[in-house]
Protein backbone atom coordinates (compact mmCIF):
# COMPACT_ATOMS: atom_id res chain seq x y z
CA UNK A 1 0.00 0.00 0.00
CA UNK A 2 1.54 3.29 -0.90
CA UNK A 3 1.85 5.95 1.97
CA UNK A 4 -0.79 8.18 0.41
CA UNK A 5 -2.93 5.43 0.63
CA UNK A 6 -2.03 4.45 4.21
CA UNK A 7 -2.82 8.17 5.10
CA UNK A 8 -6.27 8.49 3.49
CA UNK A 9 -7.07 5.30 5.24
CA UNK A 10 -5.81 6.67 8.90
CA UNK A 11 -8.27 10.11 8.00
CA UNK A 12 -11.25 7.96 6.55
CA UNK A 13 -11.52 5.70 9.49
CA UNK A 14 -11.11 8.75 12.00
CA UNK A 15 -13.90 10.50 9.99
CA UNK A 16 -16.33 7.69 10.06
CA UNK A 17 -15.79 7.23 14.05
CA UNK A 18 -16.87 11.02 14.05
CA UNK A 19 -19.31 10.54 11.32
CA UNK A 20 -21.18 7.86 13.86
CA UNK A 21 -20.89 9.54 16.67
CA UNK A 22 -18.69 7.52 18.57
CA UNK A 23 -16.26 10.29 19.01
CA UNK A 24 -17.92 13.62 19.77
CA UNK A 25 -16.18 17.31 20.18
CA UNK A 26 -14.07 17.36 22.73
CA UNK A 27 -12.87 13.40 22.60
CA UNK A 28 -9.74 12.79 23.02
CA UNK A 29 -8.22 10.47 19.82
CA UNK A 30 -5.28 7.87 20.31
CA UNK A 31 -2.20 8.81 20.41
CA UNK A 32 -0.17 8.52 17.16
CA UNK A 33 1.41 5.18 18.99
CA UNK A 34 -1.86 3.61 19.57
CA UNK A 35 -3.07 4.85 15.84
CA UNK A 36 -0.23 3.47 14.39
CA UNK A 37 -0.63 0.05 16.29
CA UNK A 38 -3.97 -0.66 15.61
CA UNK A 39 -3.59 0.42 11.99
CA UNK A 40 -0.48 -1.60 11.45
CA UNK A 41 0.63 1.83 9.65
CA UNK A 42 3.79 3.72 11.15
CA UNK A 43 3.82 6.79 13.37
CA UNK A 44 4.76 8.94 10.51
CA UNK A 45 1.93 8.15 8.48
CA UNK A 46 -0.32 8.54 11.77
CA UNK A 47 1.13 11.96 12.28
CA UNK A 48 0.82 13.17 8.73
CA UNK A 49 -3.42 11.93 8.68
CA UNK A 50 -3.41 14.01 12.09
CA UNK A 51 -1.85 17.17 10.86
CA UNK A 52 -4.24 16.86 7.26
CA UNK A 53 -7.38 16.26 9.39
CA UNK A 54 -6.10 19.46 11.99
CA UNK A 55 -5.81 21.65 8.69
CA UNK A 56 -9.30 20.89 7.98
CA UNK A 57 -10.25 21.67 10.91
CA UNK A 58 -11.96 18.42 11.97
CA UNK A 59 -9.63 17.63 14.37
CA UNK A 60 -7.88 20.17 17.02
CA UNK A 61 -4.21 20.04 18.31
CA UNK A 62 -3.62 20.51 21.42
CA UNK A 63 -0.09 20.43 22.65
CA UNK A 64 1.00 18.40 25.21
CA UNK A 65 -1.93 16.55 25.60
CA UNK A 66 -2.46 14.88 21.61
CA UNK A 67 -5.43 15.45 19.43
CA UNK A 68 -9.29 16.02 19.96
CA UNK A 69 -11.85 15.96 17.90
CA UNK A 70 -13.08 19.35 17.32
CA UNK A 71 -16.70 20.47 16.95
CA UNK A 72 -19.70 21.05 16.80
CA UNK A 73 -21.42 17.66 16.51
CA UNK A 74 -21.81 16.18 12.52
CA UNK A 75 -25.14 15.61 11.56
CA UNK A 76 -26.10 12.19 11.91
CA UNK A 77 -25.63 9.98 8.99
CA UNK A 78 -26.59 6.59 9.04
CA UNK A 79 -25.06 5.51 5.89
CA UNK A 80 -21.89 6.60 7.90
CA UNK A 81 -22.50 4.21 10.89
CA UNK A 82 -21.41 0.97 10.27
CA UNK A 83 -19.28 -1.07 7.54
CA UNK A 84 -19.52 0.95 4.03
CA UNK A 85 -22.03 -1.83 2.00
CA UNK A 86 -23.53 -2.04 -1.49
CA UNK A 87 -26.70 0.64 -1.84
CA UNK A 88 -28.71 -2.49 -2.96
CA UNK A 89 -28.50 -4.16 0.36
CA UNK A 90 -28.07 -1.04 2.13
CA UNK A 91 -31.96 -0.90 4.41
CA UNK A 92 -32.24 2.55 3.35
CA UNK A 93 -31.66 1.49 -0.15
CA UNK A 94 -34.50 -0.51 0.13
CA UNK A 95 -36.77 1.56 1.92
CA UNK A 96 -36.06 4.03 -0.61
CA UNK A 97 -36.52 2.26 -3.81
CA UNK A 98 -39.65 0.91 -2.57
CA UNK A 99 -41.48 4.38 -1.31
CA UNK A 100 -40.26 6.43 -4.60
CA UNK A 101 -41.26 3.92 -6.96
CA UNK A 102 -43.84 5.34 -9.82
CA UNK A 103 -47.19 4.25 -8.20
CA UNK A 104 -47.28 1.65 -11.62
CA UNK A 105 -43.84 0.22 -11.44
CA UNK A 106 -43.74 -3.85 -10.00
CA UNK A 107 -42.43 -4.16 -6.45
CA UNK A 108 -42.10 -7.78 -5.61
CA UNK A 109 -39.58 -6.70 -3.18
CA UNK A 110 -41.91 -4.08 -0.95
CA UNK A 111 -43.47 -5.02 2.23
CA UNK A 112 -47.12 -3.63 1.85
CA UNK A 113 -50.48 -4.52 0.45
CA UNK A 114 -51.56 -3.31 -2.83
CA UNK A 115 -53.81 -0.07 -2.55
CA UNK A 116 -56.60 -2.04 -4.35
CA UNK A 117 -56.22 -4.91 -1.73
CA UNK A 118 -57.22 -2.52 1.49
CA UNK A 119 -60.53 -1.38 3.24
CA UNK A 120 -60.81 2.18 0.54
CA UNK A 121 -64.52 2.16 1.09
CA UNK A 122 -64.23 1.94 4.42
CA UNK A 123 -61.77 4.76 5.33
CA UNK A 124 -64.18 6.21 2.65
CA UNK A 125 -67.16 6.05 4.65
CA UNK A 126 -65.11 6.66 7.81
CA UNK A 127 -64.02 10.61 6.42
CA UNK A 128 -67.23 11.50 5.46
CA UNK A 129 -68.62 10.53 9.06
CA UNK A 130 -65.68 12.54 10.84
CA UNK A 131 -66.07 15.42 8.65
CA UNK A 132 -69.59 15.62 10.22
CA UNK A 133 -67.94 15.39 14.05
CA UNK A 134 -67.74 18.54 15.97
CA UNK A 135 -64.99 21.00 15.95
CA UNK A 136 -63.18 18.97 18.81
CA UNK A 137 -62.60 15.67 16.65
CA UNK A 138 -61.28 18.13 14.07
CA UNK A 139 -58.90 20.21 15.24
CA UNK A 140 -58.24 19.52 19.04
CA UNK A 141 -54.90 17.65 20.49
CA UNK A 142 -55.28 14.50 21.60
CA UNK A 143 -55.09 12.89 25.38
CA UNK A 144 -51.85 12.04 26.74
CA UNK A 145 -52.52 8.17 26.07
CA UNK A 146 -54.69 8.95 23.07
CA UNK A 147 -57.79 7.79 21.56
CA UNK A 148 -59.92 6.22 24.63
CA UNK A 149 -62.34 4.45 22.18
CA UNK A 150 -59.46 2.90 20.25
CA UNK A 151 -57.53 1.91 23.22
CA UNK A 152 -60.64 0.19 24.12
CA UNK A 153 -61.25 -1.47 20.90
CA UNK A 154 -57.53 -3.03 20.96
CA UNK A 155 -57.58 -3.87 24.74
CA UNK A 156 -60.51 -5.89 23.22
CA UNK A 157 -58.49 -7.09 20.49
CA UNK A 158 -55.38 -8.35 22.69
CA UNK A 159 -57.64 -10.27 25.38
CA UNK A 160 -58.93 -12.28 22.27
CA UNK A 161 -55.52 -13.50 21.25
CA UNK A 162 -54.61 -13.96 25.19
CA UNK A 163 -53.33 -10.97 26.16
CA UNK A 164 -55.35 -9.83 28.97
CA UNK A 165 -54.65 -5.90 29.19
CA UNK A 166 -56.15 -2.80 30.01
CA UNK A 167 -56.77 0.71 28.11
CA UNK A 168 -54.94 2.83 30.64
CA UNK A 169 -51.58 0.52 28.96
CA UNK A 170 -51.94 1.49 25.68
CA UNK A 171 -50.26 4.15 24.23
CA UNK A 172 -51.42 5.65 20.36
CA UNK A 173 -48.48 6.24 18.29
CA UNK A 174 -47.74 7.80 15.01
CA UNK A 175 -47.26 4.37 13.76
CA UNK A 176 -45.13 0.98 14.77
CA UNK A 177 -41.46 3.01 14.01
CA UNK A 178 -42.35 5.73 15.81
CA UNK A 179 -43.34 2.99 18.69
CA UNK A 180 -40.02 1.43 18.64
CA UNK A 181 -38.36 4.35 18.39
CA UNK A 182 -40.39 5.88 21.64
CA UNK A 183 -38.98 2.56 23.47
CA UNK A 184 -35.75 2.84 22.38
CA UNK A 185 -35.34 6.32 23.71
CA UNK A 186 -37.25 5.23 26.89
CA UNK A 187 -34.77 2.27 27.67
CA UNK A 188 -31.74 2.85 25.81
CA UNK A 189 -28.27 4.21 25.78
CA UNK A 190 -25.77 4.76 23.14
CA UNK A 191 -23.37 1.89 23.25
CA UNK A 192 -25.89 -0.81 24.99
CA UNK A 193 -26.74 -4.16 22.76
CA UNK A 194 -29.97 -5.02 21.39
CA UNK A 195 -30.69 -8.74 19.89
CA UNK A 196 -32.55 -9.07 16.72
CA UNK A 197 -33.85 -11.32 14.56
CA UNK A 198 -31.24 -12.79 11.59
CA UNK A 199 -32.69 -11.97 9.23
CA UNK A 200 -35.05 -9.53 10.49
CA UNK A 201 -36.95 -6.18 9.37
CA UNK A 202 -34.89 -4.06 7.44
CA UNK A 203 -35.97 -1.02 9.43
CA UNK A 204 -34.65 -2.50 12.45
CA UNK A 205 -31.35 -1.89 11.44
CA UNK A 206 -31.51 1.61 10.45
CA UNK A 207 -33.70 2.72 13.46
CA UNK A 208 -31.36 0.85 15.89
CA UNK A 209 -28.30 2.99 14.10
CA UNK A 210 -29.84 5.87 14.65
CA UNK A 211 -29.84 5.40 18.69
CA UNK A 212 -26.17 4.45 18.04
CA UNK A 213 -26.86 1.24 20.25
CA UNK A 214 -24.73 -2.61 19.01
CA UNK A 215 -26.92 -5.08 17.00
CA UNK A 216 -26.54 -8.51 17.65
CA UNK A 217 -28.10 -10.69 15.78
CA UNK A 218 -29.80 -14.35 16.24
CA UNK A 219 -30.32 -16.85 13.96
CA UNK A 220 -34.07 -17.66 13.16
CA UNK A 221 -35.47 -21.14 12.29
CA UNK A 222 -38.91 -21.77 11.31
CA UNK A 223 -40.01 -22.47 14.92
CA UNK A 224 -38.50 -18.99 16.46
CA UNK A 225 -35.29 -17.54 17.16
CA UNK A 226 -32.28 -20.31 17.87
CA UNK A 227 -33.02 -20.80 21.56
CA UNK A 228 -28.96 -22.05 22.14
CA UNK A 229 -27.41 -18.90 20.21
CA UNK A 230 -30.35 -16.89 22.00
CA UNK A 231 -29.13 -18.13 25.13
CA UNK A 232 -25.50 -17.42 23.48
CA UNK A 233 -26.12 -14.02 22.89
CA UNK A 234 -27.55 -13.57 26.47
CA UNK A 235 -24.59 -14.32 27.78
CA UNK A 236 -21.61 -12.52 25.61
CA UNK A 237 -23.24 -9.49 25.07
CA UNK A 238 -25.95 -8.70 28.06
CA UNK A 239 -28.36 -7.05 25.53
CA UNK A 240 -30.95 -4.74 26.83
CA UNK A 241 -33.53 -5.25 24.17
CA UNK A 242 -34.87 -8.36 22.18
CA UNK A 243 -36.60 -6.84 18.89
CA UNK A 244 -38.85 -9.50 16.99
CA UNK A 245 -41.93 -9.87 15.00
CA UNK A 246 -45.13 -11.30 16.51
CA UNK A 247 -47.52 -13.72 14.78
CA UNK A 248 -45.88 -13.21 11.09
CA UNK A 249 -42.14 -13.10 11.17
CA UNK A 250 -40.48 -10.95 8.50
CA UNK A 251 -39.21 -11.65 6.09
CA UNK A 252 -39.26 -15.04 6.42
CA UNK A 253 -43.42 -15.62 6.66
CA UNK A 254 -42.34 -18.24 9.87
CA UNK A 255 -44.52 -18.64 13.39
CA UNK A 256 -43.28 -18.71 16.58
CA UNK A 257 -43.90 -22.06 18.20
CA UNK A 258 -45.63 -22.40 21.82
CA UNK A 259 -42.35 -24.00 23.23
CA UNK A 260 -39.70 -21.76 21.41
CA UNK A 261 -41.84 -19.16 23.25
CA UNK A 262 -41.78 -20.28 26.87
CA UNK A 263 -37.83 -21.13 26.58
CA UNK A 264 -37.01 -17.50 25.33
CA UNK A 265 -38.97 -16.25 28.03
CA UNK A 266 -37.57 -18.35 30.31
CA UNK A 267 -34.07 -17.45 29.53
CA UNK A 268 -35.27 -13.92 29.70
CA UNK A 269 -36.21 -14.11 33.23
CA UNK A 270 -32.23 -14.93 34.19
CA UNK A 271 -31.15 -11.73 33.05
CA UNK A 272 -32.31 -7.56 32.55
CA UNK A 273 -33.15 -8.40 28.79
CA UNK A 274 -37.03 -6.46 27.76
CA UNK A 275 -38.63 -8.16 24.88
CA UNK A 276 -40.29 -5.32 22.39
CA UNK A 277 -42.68 -7.67 20.22
CA UNK A 278 -44.30 -5.95 16.92
CA UNK A 279 -47.77 -7.31 16.05
CA UNK A 280 -48.29 -4.70 12.75
CA UNK A 281 -49.21 -8.38 10.74
CA UNK A 282 -51.95 -9.58 12.99
CA UNK A 283 -54.91 -9.41 10.81
CA UNK A 284 -53.45 -11.26 8.52
CA UNK A 285 -53.73 -14.41 10.59
CA UNK A 286 -55.44 -17.69 9.64
CA UNK A 287 -55.10 -19.23 12.73
CA UNK A 288 -53.87 -17.29 16.36
CA UNK A 289 -50.04 -17.40 16.87
CA UNK A 290 -48.36 -18.09 20.46
CA UNK A 291 -47.38 -14.33 21.76
CA UNK A 292 -44.77 -13.84 24.05
CA UNK A 293 -46.79 -10.88 25.28
CA UNK A 294 -49.40 -13.17 26.26
CA UNK A 295 -47.24 -15.52 28.38
CA UNK A 296 -45.36 -12.98 29.86
CA UNK A 297 -48.70 -10.76 30.94
CA UNK A 298 -46.73 -7.40 29.94
CA UNK A 299 -44.16 -7.98 32.70
CA UNK A 300 -40.63 -7.73 30.65
CA UNK A 301 -42.67 -8.02 27.07
CA UNK A 302 -43.86 -4.87 25.56
CA UNK A 303 -46.19 -4.92 22.42
CA UNK A 304 -46.66 -2.38 19.76
CA UNK A 305 -48.22 -2.19 16.30
CA UNK A 306 -49.68 -0.47 13.76
CA UNK A 307 -52.47 -0.21 10.95
CA UNK A 308 -50.30 0.37 7.92
CA UNK A 309 -50.61 -3.04 6.21
CA UNK A 310 -54.54 -3.65 6.83
CA UNK A 311 -55.76 0.23 6.86
CA UNK A 312 -54.03 2.33 5.09
CA UNK A 313 -50.45 3.74 5.74
CA UNK A 314 -51.23 7.27 5.13
CA UNK A 315 -53.01 7.10 8.76
CA UNK A 316 -50.16 7.32 10.88
CA UNK A 317 -51.31 4.89 14.08
CA UNK A 318 -49.66 2.62 16.13
CA UNK A 319 -49.74 1.69 19.56
CA UNK A 320 -47.73 0.32 22.60
CA UNK A 321 -48.78 -1.77 25.46
CA UNK A 322 -46.73 -2.30 28.41
CA UNK A 323 -46.91 -2.42 31.89
CA UNK A 324 -48.48 0.70 33.77
CA UNK A 325 -46.25 2.53 35.15
CA UNK A 326 -43.79 2.34 31.72
CA UNK A 327 -46.58 3.37 29.66
CA UNK A 328 -47.21 6.39 31.52
CA UNK A 329 -43.43 7.30 31.29
CA UNK A 330 -43.68 6.50 27.48
CA UNK A 331 -46.74 8.65 27.39
CA UNK A 332 -44.55 11.75 28.73
CA UNK A 333 -41.78 11.07 26.35
CA UNK A 334 -44.32 11.10 23.49
CA UNK A 335 -45.63 14.38 24.77
CA UNK A 336 -41.46 15.54 25.17
CA UNK A 337 -40.95 14.81 21.48
CA UNK A 338 -44.10 14.71 19.67
CA UNK A 339 -46.58 16.64 22.05
CA UNK A 340 -50.00 16.19 21.10
CA UNK A 341 -50.95 12.51 18.92
CA UNK A 342 -52.76 12.07 15.61
CA UNK A 343 -56.63 12.84 16.76
CA UNK A 344 -58.03 12.38 13.37
CA UNK A 345 -55.89 9.48 12.25
CA UNK A 346 -56.75 7.86 15.22
CA UNK A 347 -60.60 8.28 14.87
CA UNK A 348 -60.30 7.24 11.77
CA UNK A 349 -58.80 3.71 12.10
CA UNK A 350 -61.31 3.05 14.91
CA UNK A 351 -64.35 3.88 12.59
CA UNK A 352 -62.90 1.61 10.07
CA UNK A 353 -62.07 -1.35 12.36
CA UNK A 354 -65.57 -1.21 13.72
CA UNK A 355 -67.35 -0.61 10.55
CA UNK A 356 -69.72 -3.51 9.49
CA UNK A 357 -67.45 -4.65 6.32
CA UNK A 358 -63.48 -5.09 8.20
CA UNK A 359 -63.97 -8.25 9.18
CA UNK A 360 -65.53 -9.59 5.72
CA UNK A 361 -63.01 -7.57 3.97
CA UNK A 362 -60.09 -8.91 6.16
CA UNK A 363 -61.38 -12.52 5.47
CA UNK A 364 -61.07 -12.00 1.56
CA UNK A 365 -57.92 -10.82 1.95
CA UNK A 366 -56.63 -13.70 3.78
CA UNK A 367 -57.98 -16.17 1.54
CA UNK A 368 -56.71 -13.83 -1.68
CA UNK A 369 -53.48 -14.12 -0.18
CA UNK A 370 -53.39 -17.78 0.52
CA UNK A 371 -54.02 -18.34 -2.87
CA UNK A 372 -51.35 -15.84 -4.37
CA UNK A 373 -48.76 -17.23 -1.55
CA UNK A 374 -49.82 -21.03 -3.48
CA UNK A 375 -49.51 -19.32 -7.02
CA UNK A 376 -45.99 -16.98 -6.25
CA UNK A 377 -44.27 -19.95 -5.25
CA UNK A 378 -45.01 -22.73 -7.83
CA UNK A 379 -44.04 -19.47 -10.27
CA UNK A 380 -40.70 -19.17 -7.84
CA UNK A 381 -40.06 -22.83 -7.60
CA UNK A 382 -40.39 -23.48 -11.41
CA UNK A 383 -37.56 -20.49 -11.80
CA UNK A 384 -34.87 -22.86 -9.70
CA UNK A 385 -36.20 -20.79 -6.29
CA UNK A 386 -36.42 -22.62 -3.45
CA UNK A 387 -39.02 -21.20 -0.77
CA UNK A 388 -37.34 -21.54 2.81
CA UNK A 389 -40.34 -22.51 4.21
CA UNK A 390 -43.91 -22.06 2.69
CA UNK A 391 -45.67 -19.84 5.58
CA UNK A 392 -48.84 -20.71 7.22
CA UNK A 393 -50.44 -17.10 6.69
CA UNK A 394 -49.20 -13.29 5.59
CA UNK A 395 -47.63 -12.13 2.45
CA UNK A 396 -44.30 -13.07 2.65
CA UNK A 397 -41.95 -15.69 0.99
CA UNK A 398 -38.29 -15.92 1.61
CA UNK A 399 -36.60 -17.57 -1.06
CA UNK A 400 -33.20 -19.22 -1.98
CA UNK A 401 -31.99 -17.95 -5.60
CA UNK A 402 -30.66 -21.17 -7.12
CA UNK A 403 -26.74 -21.94 -7.07
CA UNK A 404 -25.83 -19.48 -4.72
CA UNK A 405 -26.27 -16.64 -6.63
CA UNK A 406 -25.97 -12.88 -5.77
CA UNK A 407 -29.33 -11.54 -4.91
CA UNK A 408 -27.69 -7.72 -5.23
CA UNK A 409 -27.03 -8.35 -8.31
CA UNK A 410 -29.68 -9.53 -9.36
CA UNK A 411 -31.62 -6.93 -8.07
CA UNK A 412 -29.81 -4.32 -9.38
CA UNK A 413 -30.35 -5.86 -13.02
CA UNK A 414 -34.69 -6.31 -12.56
CA UNK A 415 -34.24 -2.55 -11.33
CA UNK A 416 -33.36 -1.80 -14.66
CA UNK A 417 -36.51 -3.11 -16.24
CA UNK A 418 -38.73 -1.60 -13.28
CA UNK A 419 -38.69 -4.42 -10.93
CA UNK A 420 -37.82 -3.48 -7.33
CA UNK A 421 -36.46 -6.43 -5.43
CA UNK A 422 -35.95 -7.05 -1.37
CA UNK A 423 -32.22 -8.46 -1.59
CA UNK A 424 -31.92 -11.27 1.33
CA UNK A 425 -28.76 -9.11 3.08
CA UNK A 426 -30.82 -6.31 3.38
CA UNK A 427 -32.42 -7.95 6.48
CA UNK A 428 -29.39 -9.63 7.72
CA UNK A 429 -26.93 -8.15 10.21
CA UNK A 430 -24.06 -10.61 9.78
CA UNK A 431 -24.31 -10.61 5.76
CA UNK A 432 -25.44 -14.23 5.21
CA UNK A 433 -28.50 -14.21 3.14
CA UNK A 434 -26.42 -13.51 0.22
CA UNK A 435 -28.06 -15.77 -2.17
CA UNK A 436 -31.49 -15.26 -0.32
CA UNK A 437 -34.61 -12.40 -1.64
CA UNK A 438 -38.10 -11.57 0.17
CA UNK A 439 -41.08 -11.54 -2.35
CA UNK A 440 -44.33 -10.15 -1.39
CA UNK A 441 -46.98 -12.54 -2.83
CA UNK A 442 -49.54 -9.56 -2.84
CA UNK A 443 -47.65 -7.76 -5.59
CA UNK A 444 -46.55 -10.70 -7.36
CA UNK A 445 -50.06 -10.77 -9.40
CA UNK A 446 -48.14 -9.34 -12.55
CA UNK A 447 -46.29 -12.35 -15.10
CA UNK A 448 -43.79 -9.26 -15.85
CA UNK A 449 -42.25 -9.57 -12.56
CA UNK A 450 -41.40 -13.24 -13.67
CA UNK A 451 -40.07 -12.71 -16.94
CA UNK A 452 -37.81 -10.32 -16.04
CA UNK A 453 -36.64 -12.79 -13.21
CA UNK A 454 -36.12 -15.74 -15.77
CA UNK A 455 -33.80 -13.18 -18.17
CA UNK A 456 -32.11 -12.16 -15.39
CA UNK A 457 -31.55 -15.58 -13.73
CA UNK A 458 -30.47 -16.49 -17.17
CA UNK A 459 -28.05 -13.71 -17.16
Amino acid sequence: MRSGTRIQAVMEEIQSRIAARTCLPGTRLPSVRAQAQAMQVSVSTVVEAYERLAAEGVIASRPGSGFYVAGPVAPLALGGIGPRVDREVDPLWLARQSLQADAHALKPGCGWLPPSWLYEEGVRRALRSLARSGTLELTEYATPLGHPALRRLLARRMAAMGLETSPEQILLTESGTHSIDLVCRFLLEPGDTVLIDDPCYFNFHALLKAHRVQAVSVPYTPQGPDVARFADALQAHSPRLYITNSAIHNPTGATLSPLVAHRILKLADSSDLVIVEDDIFCDLETHAAPRLAAFDGLSRVIQIGSFSKTVSASLRCGFIAARPDWTQDLADLKIATNFGGGRMAADIVLRTLTDSGYRRHMESVRLRLAQEMERTAARLQALGMKPWLVPQAGMFLWCQLPGGMDATALARTCLEDGVVLAPGNAFSQSQSAGDFLRFNVAQCSDARIFEVLARALKG
